[in-house]
């Protein structure tokens, strides 16, 4: 077990995978002194690119020190990634079974009996991970109240044992009906097999998704055990090449849920890092808003393939507990795989720079949902990418530099992104500057109806919000997409570019437990709560300590109802010990909910608990970080000015006109400057297109409030 680190004088990196690049960042603490490394991803063996990243990072730290020995040490590395995404995406998984109750075989196929699209005639429903074939069942039985209807003897586990080695597969899942009451069963199965197929890798429902729904506590532990010997391998793999560089060094990894855990947890239950890449922005942006004393965020990330938002009231993010992956149709709820896990609450609001324009079979311009990832990559990368990108688009309308990307280690070759433009021009029967504008405004249209909708969901006015933006792609577009909001201000912390690893860095340590037992909440047997609570943070108690964390704060959650409705709602409660008097404070909680989201109670209704939930994360710490390098040169009279001037088009103008140019850190804190004009750095490009004040705050963040709306 790797002991809590003691972040003094020591250096954490932090490392996201995402479709296009892969970000490094490494911060000393406590100061927040900070250096970035990027690379492109390797999807043949992504642990390479994080292994180039990693050195880079070291190299730039001993740089800046002047040699290895007066650097200081490196203290931890914490991860993120898009494997498991990517996994379930292209079906590359371990070949996987299921151990399940008889007459529960089918469960995975019947799923809700519903269509996403009723008017599509061809309507194409999400294949199960596991095939009908290699589902075993199990003479068991237990009741809603976990008592044994059908028991499990040695006869039944030994012809299971004899099933599976039938079916020759790598990994099973274990999903058997109302586990969550009662893990006893399944436990017993995991035992019977790891005595008798060591080699097999098992996933239980009731150790990932202890909760009711048993299509999507199936469909989780069926994606969860898919994934497993892949993300365990690369887990270990990464681990070793980590210790080839710095030996001792621990392996943290980021969860959805916006905290991190070890990498031993990561490997038990890697469908936990699903989301891991996306919640870490969502952690980037409220860290900056936090400095900033900012209540309501919407957090715009746009990567290399998708563009996320979140958005957040109060200062923390939203936690959902049940999403989707791996969706036929991108945009449509239903159409993916169910996932109970805890997660940041995001919506996927479009395409990312690498996403492909296209003209479709009505004629029409469409962007995505394929796109050229690191290899080729766009045309414009000069690696055999041929389709027009948003990345292409930008160039083309002088948003992003030719000569100055990333740095100026990449040139983008502006004749192969021409080229590719003029073809999908000629399919569309556009001029070219049509085509190109028209793929960067539909991009932006789309994610700002995308981010509309969602807030007015939750009655909310997107003018009360702030947006900071993250990501390779997300300092691009995010001023045009705040516009069309009626954003009136954008923030662009510093390193945008690289905002996800930033977003790790400041993320605590976290761990989320739940079981399902639906009772009303007048019958509530609070000494079994309290019972289950004490074994479920003992448990969780071992993962945050090899996780580093030192300091916990534990919440109670749950997720409630009137006896009779379909929809819970969550609410939670400090964890100060549980007694019938814990009934009023829940109560109090669920009523101040219930009338903030419906207007009103419902009269004589009984208050019935779901799912109880249990929380416990290190506390929430604003993180202030800073250059390592020479990076900033403000005070410099001569530096102060524009560095250049390039032509780029106005939205507002309907076409083109020269702004200047400015190296962003360069520019002194303190000063505004008048847009439109265009900020570089590394790792991205802030591209103010119309009438707006562009503040350099202390902390390097750039302030845009834009003037011009129409």
């Amino acid at each position: 077990m790797n002991k809590p680190v003691a972040f003094d004088n020591t250096l954490r990196i932090a490392v996201d995978i995402g479709g296009t690049f892969t970000d490094g960042v490494a911060t000393l603490s406590p100061q927040g002194r900070i250096w970035v490394a990027k690379s492109p991803t390797t999807p043949a063996d992504p642990g390479e690119a994080v292994t180039t990243v990693i050195r880079d990072l070291l190299r730039q730290v001993e740089q800046s020190y002047g040699s290895a020995d007066a650097a200081p040490a490196l203290a931890e590395v914490v991860h993120g990634t898009t494997l498991i995404t990517n996994t379930l995406i292209e079906r590359k998984g371990a070949k996987t079974g299921l151990v399940t109750t008889s007459g529960m075989r089918d469960a995975l196929d019947i799923g809700r009996e519903w269509r996403y699209d009723i008017y599509d005639l061809d309507i194409e429903l999400p294949k199960p991970l596991i095939e009908a074939r290699d589902r075993i069942e199990v003479a068991e039985r237990l009741d809603s109240r976990g008592e044994v209807l059908d028991p499990l003897d040695d006869d039944k586990l030994a012809r299971m044992v004899e099933a599976l080695r039938g079916l020759e597969v790598e990994s099973v899942a274990v999903s058997l009906l109302h586990s969550y009451v009662n893990t006893e069963h399944e436990k017993a199965i995991e035992a019977r097999l790891k005595a008798a197929l060591p080699e097999l890798s098992v996933s239980l429902s009731s150790d990932l998704a202890r909760e009711i729904k048993e299509f999507e506590r199936t469909s989780t532990v069926a994606a969860n055990a898919y994934v497993k010997p892949l993300v365990a391998t690369y887990l270990q793999e990464l681990d070793a090449r980590i210790a080839a560089i710095r030996p001792g060094i621990p392996l943290r990894v980021m969860v959805s849920s916006g905290g991190f855990s070890s990498a031993e947890s990561g490997a038990q239950s890697p469908i936990l890092l699903l989301e891991s890449g996306p919640a870490a922005g969502v952690m980037s942006a409220l860290n900056t808003a936090r400095q900033s004393g900012i209540d309501n965020v919407l957090a715009f990330d746009m990567g290399g393939t998708t563009a996320k938002a979140c958005v957040a009231v109060g200062g923390d993010a939203p936690i959902a507990h049940s999403f989707e992956c791996a969706r036929v149709e991108r945009f449509k709820r239903g159409s993916g795989l169910p996932i109970l896990i805890p997660s940041i609450e995001l919506i996927e609001i479009g395409a990312g720079g690498g996403s492909i324009a296209h003209c479709n079979r009505l004629g029409l311009l469409n962007i995505g949902p394929e796109s050229s990832g690191s290899v080729p990559g766009p045309a414009c990368y000069g690696r055999g990418g041929t389709d027009p990108t948003v990345t292409d688009a930008d160039l083309l309308l002088g948003y992003l530099s030719p000569d100055n990307f990333l740095g100026g280690e990449m040139a983008l070759d502006v004749a192969n992104a021409t080229a590719a433009m003029a073809r999908l021009a000629g399919e569309l029967k556009v001029s070219p500057l049509e085509a190109t504008w028209g793929i960067c405004n539909v991009v932006n249209e789309n994610m700002a109806s995308a981010a509309r909708i969602h807030i007015a969901e939750n009655g909310l006015d997107p003018r009360d919000f702030t947006m900071v933006a993250t990501g390779g792609a997300g300092p691009v577009h995010a001023v045009e997409v705040a516009r069309k909001l009626r954003i009136p201000r954008v923030l662009i912390p510093i390193a945008a570019g690289a905002g996800s690893c930033l977003g790790m860095l400041a993320a605590p340590a976290r761990i989320d437990r739940a079981w399902s037992n639906p009772q009303l909440l007048a019958d509530v047997d609070w000494a079994q709560v309290e019972e289950n609570l004490t074994a479920l943070r003992r448990q969780s108690e071992v993962e945050l300590a090899e996780a580093g964390a030192q300091d916990v704060e534990w919440v109670i959650g749950a997720a409630m109802r009137y006896y009779g409705q379909g929809a819970e709602i969550s609410v939670s409660i400090p964890y100060e010990g549980v007694s019938p008097a814990t009934a009023g404070v829940l109560l109090a909680a669920f009523e101040a909910e219930y009338e903030r989201l419906y207007g009103r109670l419902v009269p004589n209704a009984a208050p019935q608990v779901i799912t109880w939930r249990l929380v416990g994360r290190a506390p929430s710490e604003g993180h202030h970080f800073e250059w390592g390098d020479n990076r900033v040169r403000g005070g410099d009279g001569a530096s102060q000015g524009a560095t250049g001037r390039r032509e780029i088009y106005l939205p507002l103008k309907g076409g083109f006109g020269p702004v200047p140019v400015h190296d962003r850190y360069s520019i002194e804190p303190g000063r505004t400057l008048q847009g439109p004009l265009i900020l570089e750095e590394r790792e991205s490009t802030i591209v103010v297109a119309v009438e707006a004040d562009v503040t350099i705050r202390p902390d390097l963040t750039v302030a845009v409030t834009i003037k011009e709306f129409d």
